[in-house]
């Protein structure tokens, strides 16, 4: 889908390692972050936070506070509540649970902001916090999985904790038949610890009104567009009344795709006072009342035969949602993606979300990559058992070009992964069996080495399938000057966009790579994106700044030819010159040419519009899928339990890479983030629900001693877009933590099996395996069994006479899929036992036919066409007027359904 070779100068931009352009600018200290922004009569926003988990708000008393000098505002949820706003998922859907910016009668988790105080001053609105009195009567808090599954919802009107579900309990006959039936079955549990994103720059935002109900807002995000749209859904304003800015940004990595509870009560309240508010959050608050990530446990069952090849499998997963997440979530991800790049034969699930009285969920770089630990971690105790060498054990199972196309157990269709050729090419730089000897003579002194390898596919540049992952929009225009300039909807924390993009341009335009700037960070500029989400800009973004460019390339060259009376075919554009083959005195400066085309119509060819620009919105394929093998070496320390790592091996094939630099440093950024999680990072909380690491000497992040240099094997193998990119910036966190885990375990064989794998891995924890003691505490019983919580009793009231109408009619229901609940109304028609009818929702109707009806029992299927082509079997049972049954989601498992008769 390149454009023709004749077309293209000898400059090529996409493949070099060009110093960026952000660079100069950030290193100088010229960035602009969100404090950098001051306007005149700014005032500062601090919080007055609930210092217990769990408990009723008996009292506040806000009469110190408002006497305070410098104050102007002391609110409450009460005075919040005059501006109505919704709080939105990041697809966009309400949640079940009602979520308010300021705590709302109650509070649900220890730094639930409850009060806020708006000061001329920062250090005014802190001091002037501290004076507010809140009484609370406090209720035992909900904390781990464990609990939140036995004890009573946290939340009024729920009938459990469980924040989302989907999958089947109960293992199937057919796949139980498998597990039975191999040579080996393994169950292997994996309890990943809850971490902090910890950006380098706290989340903040600076909120003018700057009109009735125009708003425009500076905040560290991840797309300017996208939370101007969730902004506008959230508030019921058009989109046109919201601007968002967000030049620079200090890292993401999820937390920051849009808005939550401080953010939004800044917004409502500068709405409601009408002058501009700044929140910018201190690090005790990013570490203590941030949403945070990754706290979840599963168990992955697997069968082998006699030579280790898979037989089938089934997985158990359970995450802590926390109070409010940012969208309630199962996960459904990691079953997708589980054994997406292995020869799987059946695999089952159930997969469930719960409630607690802790910080709420929210994204982190690979949200699904507990798939990648349980897996990889599993297959090599499965190797170790069967006597098997990991490398082989991945050989017998992994996918290769050869075995595609394929579709794998959970119906994603597979066409160009490369996990198998990562594979080879990784070891074709590493001498594993050179190593073995190493590691066998080190053993000998009494030292202890390991390697750990892990395969992996990651889906990247989704499109098409969830609202807000859409297309991207490349804008570029040649300037009269002959300079261009490209408006685009990416954004950076770090990505390095600004240059990518123009490599890219200038690679397609025919131009340097110095005269082009990229525009970016504001959403009144470019179209709507979710920037940078779900490893797509390069790909995405680079598909639409490729064939934008070259069809501005196009225009100039039917200009040129005009101008210079020369065919098309034979005008090239390099380095900035206009070209004709074969006639070198007929060259011309792009700049002249544009000149021109913007200043002398009388000169342009009949039916040409003036000047020199040109869109593009790229639709990409569903998903590209992105494949790496990873390797580590580390040593042990048998005394102290520290782990050194010696060496790392990225072997990654992300397609046509446009910028080595700007690919390695993402998979390193990653990386780092994956030792942080394996080794040091842990965000605990004591019984009572108060969170246990408040700065960064409790949370540990890695430092640069704590990182190795990484080498990098590019196996590129250009992917079905434009462009031929495959996305990159979620691998690193995804892959490293199995890696390294592998390679610990390794190192850990002659004193005994690692076995269940319990993050972080502390020297404690390793000194368990080598003195086969529990030093850690890990393995002992908990000390402290807190009693399920029970909610106050509801009053009695009269319970209604079951309807004795059957089926037919109309039914008010809601399926809830991975992206959030879905209201729809369904319609039921039945003659004997045939069953038809439709179901309405706010996207358009569906109608079915062919369903049964056998009693109360309702089964029928729904071939759907978006967000992808699926086919949905639903399940109900009707008893009065109510309604409950499941609906099978293909790949995405099985969704419950719950309704009344309308």
């Amino acid at each position: 889908m390149n454009a023709p070779g004749s077309s293209l100068g000898a400059t090529r931009w996409i493949g070099k390692r060009v110093p960026r352009k952000e660079d100069p600018r950030l290193l100088t200290g010229r960035g602009q972050f969100v404090d950098d922004v001051t306007l005149p009569g700014t005032l500062h926003v601090a919080f007055a936070r609930s210092p217990i988990a769990r408990g009723r708000i008996v009292s506040i008393d806000t009469a110190a506070a408002r006497e305070m000098p410098g104050v102007h505002a002391v609110l409450t949820m009460a005075d919040l509540a005059a501006r109505p706003i919704t709080m939105l998922s990041f697809f966009f859907t309400e949640a079940e649970i009602p979520i308010t910016p300021l705590a709302d009668g109650h509070v649900s988790y220890a730094g639930e902001p409850v009060v806020m105080v708006i000061a001329e001053s920062r250090a005014q609105a802190e001091d002037a916090a501290s004076l507010v009195e809140i009484a609370y009567e406090e209720l035992d808090p909900v904390v781990t999985i464990a609990q939140a599954k036995a004890a009573g919802p946290i939340h009024p009107g729920m009938d459990s904790n469980v924040a989302a579900e989907i999958g089947d309990e109960e293992i199937e006959d057919e796949l139980e038949d498998r597990l039975a039936g191999s040579a080996l079955r393994l169950s292997h549990r994996i309890v990943h610890q809850r971490i902090s994103q910890s950006p380098m720059e706290t989340r903040g935002v600076l909120a003018s009104r700057d009109g009735p109900e125009e708003l425009t807002l500076w905040i560290t995000c991840q797309s300017p567009h996208l939370v101007a749209r969730w902004v506008s859904l959230a508030l019921g304003l058009p989109d046109s009344a919201i601007r968002v800015i967000a030049k620079d940004v200090g890292g993401a990595f999820g937390l920051k795709n849009h808005p939550w509870k401080e953010e939004c009560a800044v917004i409502v309240a500068a709405l409601l006072l009408g002058k501009p508010l700044k929140w910018i959050e201190d690090r005790y608050e990013a570490l203590t009342a941030s949403n945070q990530a990754r706290e979840a446990e599963m168990t992955l069952q697997a069968g082998f035969d006699g030579e280790g090849r898979l037989t089938g499998s089934h997985g158990i997963y359970d995450c802590n949602n926390g109070a409010f997440p940012q969208g309630a979530d199962s996960n459904i991800a990691v079953h997708m993606f589980v054994w997406a790049a292995y020869k799987q034969p059946a695999y089952a699930f159930v997969s469930r979300g719960w409630y607690t009285n802790t910080n709420g969920l929210a994204a982190y770089r690979g949200p699904w990559a507990m798939e990648s630990l349980a897996r990889e971690t599993l297959l090599d105790r499965a190797a170790r058992r069967l006597g098997i060498d990991p490398v082989e054990i991945r050989r017998r199972n992994l996918v290769y070009r050869t075995d595609q196309p394929a579709v794998t157990s959970m119906g994603i269709p597979l066409e160009d992964i490369t996990p198998g050729e990562c594979l080879e090419k990784l070891l074709d730089h590493f001498d594993m069996a050179a190593f073995r000897r190493e590691q066998a003579a080190a053993r000998a002194e009494g030292r202890y080495l390991g390697v750990g390898i892990a395969s992996y596919v990651e889906p990247t540049g989704s499109a098409g399938s969830m609202a807000p992952m859409t297309g991207e929009l490349a804008q570029v225009r040649i300037e009269p000057t002959g300079k261009v300039t490209a408006t685009l909807s990416t954004h950076s924390q770090g990505h390095g966009t600004a240059t990518t993009m123009a490599q890219c341009i200038a690679d397609r335009l025919g131009v340097r790579y110095e005269d082009v700037t990229v525009f970016e960070g504001d959403s009144t500029r470019g179209g709507f994106s979710p920037g940078a989400a779900g490893s797509r800009q390069g790909v995405i973004a680079g598909g639409a700044a490729i064939r934008c460019s070259e069809m501005l390339a196009d225009k100039v060259r039917t200009l040129a030819a005009h101008l210079l009376n020369a065919s098309v075919e034979s005008v090239v554009i390099d380095h900035g010159m206009v070209r004709v083959d074969g006639a070198p005195e007929m060259a011309r400066p792009l700049a002249e040419i544009a000149a021109i085309a913007y200043g002398e119509p009388d000169r342009l060819p009949a039916g040409f519009e003036s000047g020199l620009e040109m869109q593009f919105r790229y639709q990409p394929p569903p998903m590209t899928f992105t494949s790496a093998t990873h390797l580590a070496v580390v040593e042990v320390d048998a005394e102290t339990g520290f782990v050194t790592i010696l060496r790392w091996i990225s072997s990654e094939d992300c397609g046509t890479v446009i910028n080595p630099a700007v690919v390695e440093g993402q998979i390193s950024g990653g990386l780092a983030q994956a030792i942080g999680m394996v080794l040091l990072e842990e965000m605990p909380y004591d019984a009572r629900g108060n969170p246990q690491a408040a700065t960064f000497k409790d949370y540990m992040l890695p430092s640069i001693s704590d990182v190795p240099t990484f080498e990098f094997v590019h196996a590129d193998t250009p992917s079905q877009t434009i462009g031929g990119m495959r996305g990159v910036g979620e691998g690193g966190a995804i892959i490293g933590p199995p890696t390294l885990v592998n390679a610990i375990a390794d190192a850990l064989t002659p004193f005994g099996e690692l076995g269940d794998v319990v993050l972080p891995l502390t020297p404690a924890r390793i000194l368990d395996v080598i003195e086969q003691r529990d030093i850690s505490g890990v393995h002992a019983p908990d000390p402290v069994t807190v009693e399920a919580v029970v909610a106050a009793p509801e009053p009695v009231v009269a319970v209604p006479v079951a309807s004795s109408a059957g089926p037919e009619g109309d039914w008010n229901m809601v399926l809830k899929t991975p992206m959030g609940p879905q209201a729809m109304l369904a319609h039921f028609d039945v003659e004997g036992t045939a069953l038809s009818g439709y179901l309405s929702a706010p996207e358009g109707r569906q109608d079915f036919a062919g369903g049964t009806a056998e009693g109360n029992r309702l089964r029928f299927d729904l071939m759907v066409e978006k967000p992808m082509k699926i086919t949905l079997k639903y399940d109900l049972e009707v008893s009065g007027d109510a309604i409950t049954g499941k609906c099978k989601m293909g790949m995405f498992g099985s969704a419950k359904v719950t309704g009344e008769r309308a």
